[in-house]
């Protein structure tokens, strides 16, 4: 049989503490070798890319494809602009195991790629977040770092005063200081671990402005070699840390596009996270490092919060149950 989870489902059933530890888990798997994550290719329609994200896992005993779509039409037709759904499929006997919507579980275990970065690459006295950018991803990111940081402010910018407010409301129960500040530049400069959550296609945060001891996730362009949130200056200013060398090397913009300045090198981007987190490789060496985890995501990170959603439903009689074959 195989489980049908709808966004509806998820919502009901993810823990984001689970998939902040899975996350964490299978970076370090990927790192170990027992978890394999190919680069993605891409196929794309006019200017819609579709890109499947593959991954397998001893650990899921199961290998999983996300398919995301990226639609930049769809903000005039008001829908999301990427949309997605993750298929996995057993590695004991070859049976899907479960279609699940990905919107959710992209945006939550993004937040989690990302507070699993923070954990080991930001100062241990950081408090004050800094978003570019006050959409859903904002959200996930404010609980996600706050988990493994004891984060007091929150500074934020965006384009609309409305997604500010919204996203205000949202984090309420956190009892967090929000302030609205009035440029990227600002946020940039004032924070102690900044997350860069825009779709942009030219760089919105400038190295120029990173302070000593900042931990930088970049996360918000879309998978393209032609879109960076972040300039060639603050990729060369940091220590870059990755979720994938070979994913980064195929779909980051940010670091396709400061390779072909000159401002880095391939070397440069050669340390992931999982590395990091085994004790493999280094990550912060002192108080003054500038730290930069660039986050493509990995279809790994969806596999194993999909693994927790699957083992869950079926625990709790939650989804719907199909039978493909018949």
């Amino acid at each position: 049989m195989t489980l049908i989870l709808s966004h509806s489902d998820v919502a009901a059933l993810i823990d984001r503490d689970e998939v902040l530890a899975a996350v964490e888990g299978a970076h370090a798997d990927l790192a170990l070798g027992t978890a394999v994550v190919p680069a993605p290719p891409a196929v794309g329609v006019g200017a819609t890319a579709f890109v499947p994200m593959v991954a397998a896992a001893e650990s899921a005993g199961a290998a999983a494809v996300k398919l995301l779509a990226d639609l930049p039409a769809n903000r005039e037709r008001g829908l999301p602009v990427q949309r997605s759904v993750i298929l996995v499929t057993s590695a004991l006997d070859g049976s899907c195991e479960a279609l699940v919507d990905g919107r959710l579980v992209t945006a939550v275990r993004t937040a989690a790629a990302s507070a699993v970065a923070t954990k080991y690459l930001a100062r241990q006295e950081s408090s004050t977040l800094g978003l570019i950018g006050a959409g859903a991803l904002a959200i996930e990111h404010t609980r996600a770092v706050a988990r493994v940081r004891d984060i007091e402010t929150v500074l934020v910018w965006s384009r609309s005063p409305a997604t500010v407010e919204r996203f205000r409301a949202a984090i309420a129960d956190l009892g967090l200081e929000v302030r609205a500040m009035p440029s990227p530049e600002s946020v940039t400069r004032a924070a102690d671990v900044l997350c860069t959550l825009t779709p942009a296609r030219e760089p919105i945060v400038r190295g120029d402005w990173f302070g000593e001891g900042l931990h930088v996730n970049a996360v918000g362009a879309p998978p393209r070699a032609d879109h960076r949130e972040v300039d060639g200056a603050a990729m060369r200013r940091a220590r870059v840390i990755v979720d994938s060398v070979s994913t980064t090397l195929t779909k980051s913009g940010d670091t396709l596009l400061a390779i072909a300045d000159g401002a880095i090198t391939e070397a440069e981007v050669s340390t992931e996270l999982g590395q990091v987190i085994l004790g493999r490789a280094a990550g912060r060496a002192g108080p003054r490092d500038i730290t930069l985890f660039n986050s493509v995501g990995i279809g790994l990170q969806d596999l194993v919060t999909a693994r927790l959603l699957i083992d869950k439903a079926r625990a709790q009689g939650r989804g719907t149950e199909v039978e493909l074959s018949a």
